[in-house]
């Protein structure tokens, strides 16, 4: 028992630094949005990879369209011309859902053969840039960008010393899905990690904004070939150049859907997959903190419920149990608070995910330990009909794939 209570202690321990985490995280997004925008206007390719119908494509990429933004042009890119993705796109781009002077283009990039789909997609769009272009932005086809977006991600970039510029995605639950509430709490631990450390953030491709001449300088494209992670290796070369990465809280972007448990399961072991495989440095204190939290909370619970069917109910055991589970869930309290103010649009959804991000956050931890396991044993990932088995960081093989629908 000295042993447990022992272990109890760091648990709890580490429980109030994730807290203090928590509130440092909270102030970060109150002062980032307080701030004025700069004037920084340049023209801006955003690239827009596709591959299938996700839930709610058509709002998803009419964000796009829609953007507060003087002079910019939007590439999507696709595999296939055969994907019925690829008739939602053309039909936006019929109805120009833009005033302005927005050039829109559809490149067709082919099956991948020597990296993830996805990261081919971007290889060849980087190569079709209009001669204009000064930043280049990334999107994901699962995110849904407010207005202001573009303007918000490309500011920090005025500052030449700034490598990148990051936001971050958000899921938002389009029902009462219990695996859908659990992903979004399973997500959101990983958005809190991000703040004002520009030396611990990390790019994320759905909404990252680079300036062309650092992209080009630090040969990204190049570094992509083999690669299926392209937000990982473009952090990696930006951190070897000790370049910055800003975190821009008002470019989390929502990412509206629902799912099943096994989809669930499917998105979670792949993140974990990739970062075992890119980020190891990441990948083994989530394992030991996961493995050391669920052994104590979890295992703790069975111990408690042992003893009071023995009639020998332990209060102090009880207390610190509870004590844990205060800490986590205050901090998912105060994270949650923080999200609504740039997505204030989605407030009203938010405050039906408040009891899911109170009260799971404990099974999400289990998950993380699910997923971290897995991804000690298993290179394998699906990723949108297409089978990758990763055998390092600059090589992605392609064992099966299939046609989207």
């Amino acid at each position: 028992m000295y042993i447990f209570y022992f272990f109890a202690v760091v648990v709890l321990w580490l429980g109030v630094l994730s807290l203090r985490g928590g509130f440092r995280f909270a102030r970060y997004v109150e002062q980032e949005s307080a701030k004025p925008l700069t004037q920084f206007t340049p023209f801006v390719s955003v690239i827009a990879p596709f591959r299938g119908l996700d839930q709610g494509l058509s709002e998803n990429f009419s964000s796009l369209f829609n953007q507060s933004y003087p002079n910019y042009e939007l590439i999507f890119v696709i595999d296939s011309l055969e994907d019925p993705a690829l008739a939602v796109v053309e039909e936006l781009g019929r109805r120009k859902l833009h005033d302005g002077p927005v050039q829109t283009r559809i490149l067709c990039a082919g099956r991948a053969t020597d990296s993830g789909q996805k990261v081919h997609n971007l290889r060849v769009a980087v190569e079709q840039l209009d001669a204009r272009s000064e930043v280049l932005v990334f999107v994901d086809s699962d995110a849904r960008p407010g207005p202001a977006w573009l303007k918000t991600l490309v500011a920090p970039l005025a500052d030449s010393n700034v490598g990148a510029a990051s936001g971050y995605r958000w899921f938002i639950p389009t029902n009462g899905s219990f695996a859908a509430h659990l992903r979004s709490v399973w997500n959101a631990s990983i958005t809190s990690a991000l703040g004002a450390d520009s030396t611990r953030n990390f790019c994320w491709g759905g909404s990252t904004a680079i300036r062309r001449s650092t992209f080009e300088d630090l040969k990204i494209a190049q570094r992509w070939k083999g690669t299926v992670s392209d937000d990982f290796t473009m952090t990696g070369a930006l951190q070897q150049a000790h370049l910055p990465i800003n975190f821009v809280p008002m470019c989390i972007v929502p990412s509206i859907e629902t799912c099943n448990f096994r989809e669930m399961l499917e998105f979670t072991n792949r993140q974990l997959k990739i970062t075992r495989v890119y980020a190891p440095h990441l990948w083994r204190p989530l394992l030991i903190g996961s493995l050391l939290f669920c052994g104590v909370f979890f295992g703790g619970l069975v111990m408690l419920a042992i003893a009071a069917l023995q009639g020998e109910f332990s209060w102090l055991l009880a207390a610190l149990l509870m004590t844990i589970f205060i800490l986590g869930a205050v901090k998912s309290f105060i994270r949650l608070r923080a999200i609504t103010i740039p997505l204030q649009r989605y407030e009203r959804e938010l405050d039906r995910s408040i009891l899911a991000h109170l009260f799971l956050w404990p099974l999400a931890s289990f998950i993380y330990l699910m997923n971290a396991t897995v991804a000690a044993f298993s290179r394998r990932i699906e990723w949108r009909g297409i089978t990758y088995e990763l055998k390092s960081p600059n090589q992605a093989v392609i064992i099966r794939s299939s046609t989207q629908n």
